[in-house]
């Protein structure tokens, strides 16, 4: 081999080495500080753009997971509502029952009458209760709510007309006057609660309902992010080896270019 001096390719040899040592050093130093295999997007161009899709369906995920329990929080609110209004005409029943007595004067039973204009009178508060400013009873339904990120599956939160004569407690309500309690019949009340009734169990299905769409979700966003934790998380293990082996090229390296750059020394003792 012969001795030259303008040029030491184990030098330059060296010095490339060190800097693709010293490259993949810094790498797998961002790597695990970030906790993220690809750091900039020439790490894993294809892998990126799949993480990035599957982030945002995650997120969606999670809105719909919110969605769903506001929905079951003014579903449960609604039902607050009817378990009091149900409440309310057991006492109107009672309070019919014993308008009835014989044995109750006139001034009696106009003091039953005024407990059932003040009952009669919550009833028609209940009906006009709200959720964040949505109503919870009426004619027309509350609002459909998306049980699926997509939107394509939803679920309606139906109508209660609490206040309806056919199907709430509107012949209830609609007593008025000082002899209102006399007016109204056990088989009436008895209705009324019928149809609250009703009106629960429709409101307990629904929430049966969104709590299963609402596992489903929180399943879905679960298995979204272990996919795209796959693509984008360092595995620590892994890369702490990596991390030590890259170390010690660096050292190794820059030991080697300094031995290589000694090398060319040797043509100085010809030249003596």
């Amino acid at each position: 081999m012969s001795v030259v001096i303008n040029t030491n390719y184990a030098a330059t040899v060296a010095s490339n080495n060190l800097a693709a040592s010293s490259a993949m050093l810094q790498k797998s130093l961002n790597r695990l500080s970030s906790g993220s295999k690809i750091v900039n997007p020439s790490d894993d161009a294809g892998g990126l753009a799949v993480s990035m899709k599957l982030s945002a369906a995650a997120r969606r995920q999670g809105a719909v997971a919110a969605n769903i329990g506001n929905a079951v929080s003014l579903l449960q609110t609604q039902d607050g509502a009817l378990k009091v209004s149900a409440k309310v005409l057991e006492r109107i029943s009672e309070l019919k029952v014993l308008y009835t007595d014989i044995t109750k004067s006139d001034s009696d039973k106009a003091n039953y009458n005024t407990e059932f204009l003040a009952l009669k009178a919550q009833l028609t508060d209940n009906a006009a209760e709200k959720f964040n400013g949505v109503s919870l009873f009426g004619s027309s339904d509350v609002g459909t709510v998306a049980v699926t990120e997509a939107g394509g599956t939803t679920v309606a939160i139906t109508a209660r007309d609490l206040t309806s004569t056919a199907s709430g407690v509107g012949v209830i309500t609609a007593a008025t006057g000082t002899t209102a309690l006399a007016g109204v019949t056990v088989a009436q009340i008895s209705t009324a609660i019928e149809n609250v009734a009703t009106m629960r169990a429709a409101n307990g299905a629904e929430q049966s309902r969104f709590g299963f769409a609402s596992e489903l979700v929180t399943t879905n966003m679960a298995n979204l992010e272990a996919a795209n934790s796959r693509i984008v998380d360092v595995d620590v293990a892994s890369e702490s080896t990596q991390l030590a082996r890259w170390n010690i090229l660096v050292q190794a390296g820059t030991s080697m270019l300094a031995q290589a750059n000694q090398s060319a020394q040797s043509a100085l003792k010809l030249l003596q």
